[in-house]
This record gives C-alpha cells, structure tokens and sequence, in this order.
C-alpha cells in the first residue's frame, strides 16, 4: 500500500557546523569541479567544544566530510551537467552540482594533520568559510572495523 503525503509531514531540521573549511579557494569559480582535479590542501576547522569529538583521528585517515554549500542554489532542479550547455540538462540528483534543494557537499579526503582545533586535509575542493556539517571516517574491510 503506498504510503500518504501525510505520513512524511514537512519540517526543518536543525543543523549546525561542526567547523568550517579554510581554504586558499575563494571563490565558487576558482574552484575545481571535483577534488581530483586541483584541489589544493585546505584546512577544517573545528568549534573548540568539539575538539573531543576528532580524539582518535591520526594522519594518513580516510575521512568523508560532509558540507553546507552556503552559495548553492536551493531552487534549482535540472543543470546541464558540468555546466557544459553542449550536454542535454539532467536532474541534480543525478549529478554532483552544488546548486541542488539541500546543497550538501561529500568529499573523500585523506586527513594530513591533526592540530588541536584544526585538520589538515588533502582533495577537499570547498570554498573558504564554507560550513562543516559532520566527518565520519572511510570504513575499511570488515574484519579491521
């Protein structure tokens, strides 16, 4: 039996950063569309009364970081993907676009430092200030879990 539109009422969710990215990128178009294509390293940087929560984290870690696009649009539904006009538009859900209804970002990085309050990351293409919404590692084989 499908399920009623009133058995998901709409609400808001509260989300606050766990940090936020500094990075020497600046601007949306100085951005590389993908971390493998030129991301430079950049740094988290996480709210002090969280310190705690990175207790564990060494070098060398895999980490996916989940971030806010705080300059995607929310009111987009269709792109030509990669902004390439010459490609047919597609639905944001089926590409990796930052302008998206709920414009969160997931990158794959390799964690390069940990000092104190602030993670040293490599292939996270983020803009400078943008909001951290959670970390969580890259889970190896099961057998090392």
């Amino acid at each position: 039996m499908p399920e009623q539109e009133s058995d998901h009422p709409e609400q808001d969710y509260l989300v606050r950063p766990v940090g936020w990215v500094a990075s020497p990128l600046a601007d949306r178009g100085d951005a590389p569309r993908q971390a493998d294509e030129g991301a430079p390293p950049a740094r988290i940087v996480l709210r002090p009364e969280l310190r705690e929560a990175a207790a564990g984290l060494a070098a060398g870690d895999r980490m996916l970081v989940l971030t806010w696009l705080h300059r995607g649009r929310r009111d987009v539904l269709a792109v030509h993907p990669r902004g390439d006009t010459g490609r047919p538009r597609q639905g944001v859900f089926g590409t990796r676009s930052p302008d998206r209804p709920n414009p969160i970002g997931l990158h794959a990085v390799t964690l390069l430092a940990v000092d104190g309050d602030t993670l040293t990351v490599d292939g996270l293409e983020a803009i400078d200030g943008t909001p951290v919404v959670d970390l969580k590692p890259v889970l190896g084989p099961i057998d090392e879990r």
